[in-house]
């Protein structure tokens, strides 16, 4: 696929997905990703969106007046977490390419007393920030999303945004076995978080070539069924429709993310991207990927 149809998929995708309503298919998600109870109820209503694929705080270690950018923030899950952490003193920044999701991050932050917090409308492969600028680079579940061509320059706006022995805590999705052409090339599992999940020894690729060294990259174990079972039974955007504390109510019109879900491009689309996968021979995601985290340093000036 070329570079523009991927990020025209991702933006449909993520941009619908700002209209479903938190609650316990994304309290399950990122439970089972390591967030502690703690910081799930921290964190602003609406801005859990069940997206995670891994904590990336828990290799981060934020301190207090560091500045953090949290690359693909989406509606600012971990941007809001990451605030508390590096108190008034610091700042966290997002940073998404999706309108939709820069404005719903803005509204609730609206809703909060977070001044510390920002958010920048823009591709995580040029960001319009000054280098050095930065103490650590958190990302979660998204540089899986960027079209295969480019994921060098993702790690390369890493290198540039960090101070000299600044650092990345990244959670990602990567491959345990090397995918068939028809799963690199399907669009609707390339923005389920698939077809586009790199090996182990190309991550450790990127890292080197944009200037890092030392990468630690660590198999979680975390259970990837989870995007499917927990959509069993809950509130999610796929509960059925009527549920009025679900975003599922009547559909207005097809724009909204109510509309019938026809494929992985919807905001509903975890049951076609399960299926989609059964499909290729995939019934247990685990086998063939797995949640990483991913910690390296930018090499001190000294």
């Amino acid at each position: 696929m070329e570079s523009s149809e991927i990020y025209d998929q991702v933006n449909k995708r993520y941009g619908s997905a700002v209209r479903s309503k938190t609650g316990q298919y994304e309290q399950t998600v990122a439970t089972a990703f390591g967030y502690t109870e703690e910081e799930l109820t921290d964190v602003p209503e609406g801005a859990n969106l069940g997206l995670s694929c891994g904590n990336p705080f828990a290799i981060a270690n934020l301190r207090e007046g560091e500045t953090v950018l949290d690359f693909g923030s989406g509606a600012g899950f971990d941007v809001f977490a990451a605030a508390k952490k590096v108190g008034q003193t610091g700042k966290a920044i997002g940073i998404d390419m999706n309108k939709n999701m820069i404005e719903k991050a803005n509204a609730i932050k609206a809703k909060t007393s977070a001044s510390n917090v920002e958010f920048v409308e823009s591709a995580i492969t040029s960001i319009p920030l000054p280098g050095d600028s930065a103490d650590c680079i958190i990302s979660n579940c998204v540089i899986n999303l960027v079209p295969a061509a480019e994921k060098q320059l993702a790690f390369n706006e890493m290198f540039r945004l960090l101070k000299p022995g600044g650092r990345v805590a990244i959670s990602d999705i990567l491959a345990r076995k090397e995918f068939t052409e028809d799963i690199r090339k399907n669009a609707a599992l390339y923005v389920g978080c698939v077809a586009g999940a790199s090996q182990v020894s190309e991550y450790e690729a990127f890292l080197k070539n944009a200037g890092f060294r030392d990468a630690v990259i660590v198999d979680s174990k975390s259970d990837l069924n989870v995007y499917f079972t927990a959509a069993d039974g809950t509130t999610s955007c796929c509960a059925p429709p009527g549920d009025g504390a679900s975003c599922c109510a009547p559909a207005p019109d097809a724009t909204s993310c109510c509309a019938p879900a026809k494929d992985a491009t919807s905001c509903c689309g975890v049951a076609d991207e399960a299926k989609k996968l059964a499909s290729h021979g995939i019934t247990d995601f685990n086998e063939w990927a797995g949640s990483f985290k991913v910690y390296a340093v930018k090499p001190s000036s000294d």
